[in-house]
């Protein structure tokens, strides 16, 4: 009974260090402000500009420690059922650890699967410049007429 507690205790504070250490960063290699996780502008604006050009960029695969915390109990309880006495503990710790890391790297690679974005960079009528990302551009082309609102593009 006593190596039961000591392995829930030693499971809860293992997961509990690594859904702590899950990234939750919402920067991104073209524009470090207004993005949240799903790559999506947030910013509240309208205008009207040309588009300059349009990329497709990857999506990033956030994770939000759920893949983490399914691993370390499905790792915690395949090292349960190897060895015995402190050999079964020592076990159980670290198919905790390994299957957390696993399920954490699953997770993210599922979030990333199918995730094209298209950024697409717009010359605004006061000369500025802005970066929108989202998720289609449908019939928008270099050098349309369009208008920006709430963080999409429209064609004008």
């Amino acid at each position: 009974m006593k190596t039961t507690h000591a392995l829930a205790a030693i499971l809860v504070a293992s997961t509990a260090l690594l859904t702590g250490c899950a990234s939750t960063s919402t920067s991104t290699p073209y524009n470090n402000a207004g993005y949240n996780n799903n790559g999506y502008n947030n910013n509240v604006s309208s205008g009207y500009g040309t588009i300059d050009s349009i990329q497709v960029v990857r999506g990033q695969g956030g994770t939000n420690g759920t893949g983490a915390v399914v691993g370390g109990l499905v790792g915690a309880l395949v090292g349960n059922q190897v060895g015995s006495g402190s050999g079964r503990t020592l076990a159980t710790v670290a198919g905790a650890v390994g299957g957390a890391a696993v399920g954490n790297n699953v997770e993210a690679n599922r979030n990333a699967n199918g995730q094209d974005m298209y950024q697409l960079n717009i010359r605004m009528d006061n000369g500025e410049i802005r970066s929108v990302t989202q998720d289609s551009v449908y019939d928008l082309r270099v050098g349309n007429r369009v208008r920006l609102v709430d963080g999409r593009v429209y064609r004008y």
